[in-house]
C-alpha cells in the first residue's frame, strides 16, 4: 500500500510566524490610517486656508458708509480671500475687527464687550499725532495700526507714484503764480506762519473756506491747475505725514508743489528729488519768493521730468485701504500688542 505523500510545508502551520504576519497586517492598517487621517487633517485646514478672511469694520471711518456687501475687494482692487462687513453681530466670526480713532474719542465704551480668542484688533488712523487726541488710553488693546507711517503694520498713504512709461508731460496753461487752499487756518500753526511770511514778497491766491473762497469737488483741479506753483503746506511737521496736498492738489493737478512738512529726505522716499520745492531748500521765505518768481520757463518744466515715467494715484475710498490688511495678513505679527500706542505714534 502507497503511503501518502506529505503536505508541502507552509509557514501558516508555524505559530510564531502566523503571528508575525498579523502583526505587519495590523502595522500596515495603522499606516494607511494614519495617512488617511493627516490627508483629511491637510484637506481640513486647505479648506479653511480657503475660506474669506473676514474683516469686520466696528465704526466706518467717514460719515458716509459704503456698499461692502459681495467680494468688493476682489471685484474693485483684485485682492481676493477677503471679505469686508460692518455687521457687528459677525463679531465672533471676524478674524480681524478694524477701529477707526476718529470714532474712538467717547473712550473704552465704544470697544466690544468682549474679545474673542485670536482675533485681531486694528486701530486706523490718517491724522497726525498733533490731531490725534487721547492715545494714552489705548494701551494694551490694538495688535496692529495702519497709519500714513511707513513702518505701520499695514500702511496707508495718501498717495504715491505708479510705473507709467507714457513718455509724455503734461503741463497746464497758467494764469497765475502761486495758490493755495485752506480750510483750517489756525494762527500758531506753522504754515500760517510761513503763509504771512511769504506773501510780503510775493502775492498768493488763497482758496478754501479759511478764506470764504469754498472750491466744490470737481472745482479744486481746475483751480490749482492755473498756478505755476502750489503751497503744499501739512498742517502739522511730522514723518511720512504728506498728504494729499501733495498727491492731488499739487502733481496730480500739474502744478509744482512747495512743501511745508517733514524734512526733504523723507519726501524724497516717495517723490523723486526734482519734482518738488521745500521750503527748507532756502535761508530765507525772500529768497524762496525770489527763487519763484524768476524761474524760467525750461527750469519750470524739469520739474514735470517725473511723468515720463509715474502717474499718480490717489488713495480716496476706505473699502480699498481696509482691503490691505487682506494683503498684510499673512506676514503680521499675531499676538502682539502696542503697549504704548501714544508713544509709538509720537516716535
Amino acid at each position: 500500500m502507497a503511503r501518502a505523500s506529505p503536505l508541502p510545508w507552509s509557514p501558516w502551520g508555524r505559530p510564531g510566524v502566523k503571528a508575525l504576519v498579523t502583526a505587519g497586517v495590523f502595522v500596515t492598517t495603522l499606516w494607511n490610517l494614519r495617512c488617511f487621517l493627516n490627508l483629511f487633517k491637510a484637506s481640513r485646514e486647505d479648506t479653511k486656508h480657503m475660506e474669506p478672511l473676514l474683516v469686520l469694520v466696528w465704526e466706518w471711518p467717514s460719515k458716509q458708509v459704503p456698499n461692502v456687501s459681495g467680494d468688493v475687494c476682489h471685484e474693485l482692487y483684485g485682492i481676493p480671500g477677503c471679505r469686508l462687513t460692518t455687521e457687528r453681530l459677525l463679531l465672533h466670526q471676524a478674524n480681524v475687527v478694524v477701529f477707526p480713532h476718529n470714532r474712538l474719542q467717547p473712550g473704552r465704551d465704544r470697544l466690544p464687550k468682549e474679545r474673542p480668542p485670536g482675533q485681531n484688533w486694528v486701530w486706523v488712523s490718517l491724522e497726525s499725532p498733533s490731531n490725534s487726541r487721547a492715545l494714552a488710553k489705548w494701551n494694551q488693546t490694538f495688535n496692529w495700526v495702519m497709519t500714513y507711517r511707513q513702518d505701520s503694520d499695514i500702511f496707508i498713504p495718501y498717495g504715491k507714484l505708479v510705473p507709467n512709461q507714457s513718455a509724455t508731460v503734461n503741463i497746464p496753461a497758467k494764469t497765475n503764480l502761486v495758490s493755495w487752499v485752506i480750510s483750517n487756518y489756525h494762527k500758531t500753526q506753522k504754515r500760517a506762519e510761513v503763509y504771512k511770511n511769504l506773501s510780503r514778497y510775493l502775492h498768493v491766491n488763497v482758496y478754501g473756506k479759511a478764506n470764504n473762497k469754498p472750491l466744490c469737488k470737481d472745482c479744486l483741479l481746475q483751480t490749482t491747475s492755473k498756478s505755476k506753483f502750489y503751497l503744499a503746506f501739512e498742517n502739522s511737521i511730522h514723518r511720512d505725514y504728506i498728504t494729499e496736498k501733495l498727491w492731488r492738489n499739487s502733481l496730480l493737478a500739474g502744478t509744482v508743489p512747495v512743501v511745508l512738512g517733514p524734512p526733504r529726505a523723507n519726501y524724497e522716499q516717495f517723490v523723486p528729488a526734482d519734482s518738488f520745492i521745500h521750503v527748507d531748500d532756502f535761508s530765507s521765505l525772500e529768497e524762496l519768493a525770489s527763487f519763484l518768481k524768476t524761474m524760467n520757463f525750461s527750469r519750470y518744466q524739469q520739474f514735470f521730468a517725473w511723468q515720463r515715467k509715474f502717474s499718480v494715484k490717489l488713495y480716496t475710498d476706505w473699502r480699498e485701504r481696509i482691503c490691505t490688511i487682506c494683503t498684510a495678513y499673512p506676514r503680521l505679527p499675531h499676538g502682539h500688542f502696542y503697549p504704548d500706542l501714544q508713544s509709538w505714534f509720537n516716535s
